[in-house]
């Protein structure tokens, strides 16, 4: 087998061990393999150990060698799997023990490899431990080698460990964060204060199969870190709460940015709007789509970022995972009659919210994006986290993305208290502002948002194997039923009712 990817790291002690484990965590996940070798005591189960507190986030979690029990296994924040096979004389006898083949979806972790060397995946991640006795007592060094599609993750992990040495943060304390739907994963540094460590690689291009487009460029999905960076930087200087970014690169996708810590605006279990806090994040919006605002952004001195448009086939091509993966979950495959039906009735509603007049869509301005930050004041406690893939399209996207969280339940009467409230602020900085018009452009919007996230959830669950956003499909049902409500929407709230089934309770 070919080595693709390889590099060392020396470790003064466990605190070095446990950072560098953090590290690799952030690039791994379900289904990777991690093989780790070394003599006795050279810090094989001590790596593991590190690893597996940190993705449980549980700093006192028991984690035993499973030197006896041979196979030990986790299931936060996803399946895992440490194995230690020291007593193992061929790879024969994985199987008695559960480990051919490997758990599918989790994450391995495998102690004295060699044991069984024929028995492991081409992909995989080997990290040979070895005492440094001349540089102390506890210092170890780490080669890690990555094989098959591992030697990227080995590459990045390298870039990631000199972009923390290069901005200072090396000797940080890492804590977990809790990841998105997308390929982003978060650290909490915690070094004289805390700043938030993001690892953001290249979206990886699907299928060109929307006139030849994959999913993320048809809708207009960020494919780096850079559009992150110049919204971020624009909603700043015009006066709004978007987290400094303190070290950045670029090219790899790794930034260092301001905390602004856990306050966020919902509050019980289950979790139900704090009703000032959504109060300033809709004033907020309304501050934001009052000022004029350009399409391109300085990104770095020999730069820009264009923002795109969110167009009638951006918006057609999201709403066809309703078609290609709600609709078939729930036993029904749509027709070809039915699909053209579909697209022609939406081409036609949509071309008002395309006429439009167009602002910044941050496009997932929700509970989970937005953090409050009470030392502030005004607008300015409304922390916004999630811009990156922001378009220009109708100002009532956003107050839709707010006001109907799709993983909360905002009661029909706060909603529309909020959007009177919305309405308002609007009026009073423009008195040619159309209210009929806006709660059309409102009901349409929704019924666009909701519909794609039927498909969207549908797919995360059947593609990605995250069955945990099924629950919110019968949330977004009750506020698709909303919107279908508007008179402008009659003929489409007849045609779901024939041919979309409402989800599972």
């Amino acid at each position: 087998m070919t080595v693709s990817a390889t590099f060392s790291v020396a470790l003064a002690n466990e605190t070095a061990t446990a950072q560098l484990m953090a590290d690799l965590a952030l690039l791994v996940g379900p289904g990777d393999v991690i093989t780790l070798s070394g003599d006795l005591g050279a810090g094989k189960t001590s790596a593991a150990r590190a690893m597996i507190r940190y993705l449980s986030s549980d700093e006192t979690l028991e984690v035993p060698s499973p030197t006896f029990t041979l196979a030990q296994s986790y299931d936060q924040p996803f399946p895992i799997v440490h194995a230690d096979l020291y007593r193992i004389n061929d790879a024969s006898e994985l199987e008695e023990i559960g480990l051919s083949p490997l758990p599918e979806g989790a994450l391995a972790l495998i102690e004295w490899p060699e044991r069984a060397a024929d028995a492991l995946p081409d992909d995989r991640i080997d990290i040979a431990f070895s005492h440094r006795p001349a540089l102390g007592s506890s210092a170890r060094a780490a080669e890690f080698t990555g094989y098959g599609k591992a030697a990227a993750q080995v590459e990045r992990l390298k870039a990631l460990r000199q972009f923390l040495d290069t901005s200072g943060f090396m000797g940080a304390q890492r804590e977990r964060m809790p990841g998105d739907a997308s390929t982003r994963s978060y650290a909490r540094l915690h070094l004289d204060g805390t700043a938030i460590l993001m690892n953001s690689p290249k979206r990886p291009d699907g299928p060109a199969i929307y006139d030849g487009k994959s999913y993320s460029a048809a809708v207009h999905l960020a494919e780096d870190v850079k559009p992150f960076v110049a919204i971020a930087n624009g909603l700043r200087e015009r006066g709004f709460s978007a987290p400094a970014i303190r070290h950045q690169d670029l090219d790899a996708g790794f930034l260092i940015t301001e905390d602004f810590g856990h306050a966020g605006i919902v509050e019980g279990d289950p979790p139900q709007p704090i009703v000032e806090r959504y109060e300033a994040a809709t004033d907020m919006l309304a501050a934001l789509h009052r000022e004029p605002l350009p399409d391109i952004l300085l990104l770095t001195l020999q730069s820009t970022h264009a923002i795109p448009v969110f167009d009638t086939e951006a918006w057609l091509v999201e709403m066809g995972l309703m078609l290609e993966w709600y609709m078939p979950d729930r036993g029904v495959e749509p027709s070809q009659k039915l699909r053209d039906e579909f697209v022609a009735m939406w081409r036609d509603l949509l071309k008002k919210p395309s006429a439009a007049p167009r602002t910044w869509v941050i496009r997932d301005f929700h509970s989970p994006n937005i953090i409050w930050l009470d030392d502030r004041s005004g607008i300015l406690r409304v922390g916004i986290i999630d811009f990156q893939d922001a378009v220009l399209g109708p100002a009532a996207y956003d107050l839709v993305s707010l006001l109907q969280d799709a993983r909360i339940d905002v009661p029909e009467a706060l909603e529309l208290t909020l959007l009177t409230r919305y309405i308002k602020a609007r009026r009073v900085a423009d008195s040619n502002f159309d209210p009929a018009s806006f709660a059309e452009l409102y009901a349409i919007m929704s019924a666009q948002r909701n519909t794609r996230l039927l498909g969207t959830f549908a797919r995360l669950n059947g593609r990605d194997g995250k069955p945990q956003y099924l629950r919110h499909q019968p949330r977004i049902w009750t506020y698709l039923t909303r919107s279908l409500a508007h008179p402008a929407l009659a003929g489409f709230r007849e045609w779901y009712a024939a041919n979309v089934p409402p989800p599972v309770a």
